[in-house]
């Protein structure tokens, strides 16, 4: 059974900040509510007030401006699917809506829904982190724009303030030299929660990695980087045999447990099996 609130519905971004802005501690945004309903369902979440902003249709977009891409925060995980634009720029993002949920979900969870709910097996975190990607988050007091690396706090918990709403996604478009990837391993071969998922940018040149990012989810209290295996490829050879070494590297980053679809020591296996695949295949 849902808890008693208080709900209300906007079409207009400023309404609905200055409702949250009055609200403030109490108050929970919902745009598709695949997470957040079945959260109050089981009494994890007690909103004293539920703001409806999923027809704000500001807010649902994939656009290209100069050199960036632009998503708001309200676009249906179907949209992504199927964006020309998505799978031209943003490659791995693309693969992993491919494997997002169920159709039914797809056509009501949104991509900013998805990044707020925070769960460490984010499948839309790893490949935007490998972006380089922005949020930008609003209230009535103004706009900042945060970098989705420290976007995340820990399972269920971002930097985004009660009074704020996260309203785009911004990437820069990235150029020829940059390959893309993503690869997710769960129970079956799609529509469940990731046990592991890995994201890779390579930005390479005359065979040599100038840069490199790799971003895992499902190995920490929130998706994280792959530092130490990134330093040691970064101006390297792009080579089978350098990716496999630095590819076991990978477990000084993460920091997996056990839960009801994998055990801990499987997940730091398959964190260096799926990086190692990721990489051989861009490069």
């Amino acid at each position: 059974m849902l808890p008693r609130f208080e709900y209300k519905s906007f079409t207009k971004l400023e309404d609905a900040l200055m409702y949250l802005d009055e609200h403030k501690e109490g108050v929970k945004p919902i745009a598709g509510g695949t997470d957040l309903v079945v959260q109050m369902r089981a009494g994890k979440i007690k909103p004293r007030y539920l703001a409806d902003i999923e027809e704000i249709s500001d807010l649902m977009y994939i656009e290209e401006e100069g050199d960036e891409v632009r998503i708001g925060a309200l676009t249906k995980m179907e949209e992504i699917r199927r964006s020309n634009v998505i799978k031209k720029y943003a490659y791995n993002l693309w693969l992993s809506a491919q494997q997002f949920a169920t159709w039914q979900v797809r056509n009501i969870a949104t991509i900013g829904g998805n990044l707020c709910n925070a769960s460490p097996a984010s499948d839309t975190a790893t490949p935007l982190i490998s972006l380089k990607a922005e949020v930008v988050l609003k209230s009535v007091s103004g706009e900042r724009r945060v970098s989705l690396d420290e976007f995340f706090k820990g399972p269920g918990m971002t930097v985004v303030k009660p009074n704020e709403l996260m309203t785009e996604i911004i990437f820069r478009k990235p150029d020829g030299g940059t390959r893309l990837n993503f690869i997710k391993l769960g129970r079956r071969a799609a529509h469940v929660l990731s046990i592991v998922n890995v994201a890779v940018r390579v930005d390479e040149g005359d065979g040599i990695i100038n840069d490199i990012i790799i971003a895992l989810g499902s190995v920490a209290p929130r998706p994280v980087r792959a530092r130490t295996a990134e330093n040691l490829l970064r101006g390297k050879e792009a080579s089978v045999e350098v990716v496999r070494e630095a590819s076991e590297e990978v477990v000084k980053d993460i920091s997996p447990i056990t839960d009801v679809r994998a055990s801990k020591e499987y997940r730091v296996e398959m964190s260096k099996v799926l990086t190692f695949k990721a990489l051989k295949e861009v490069i």
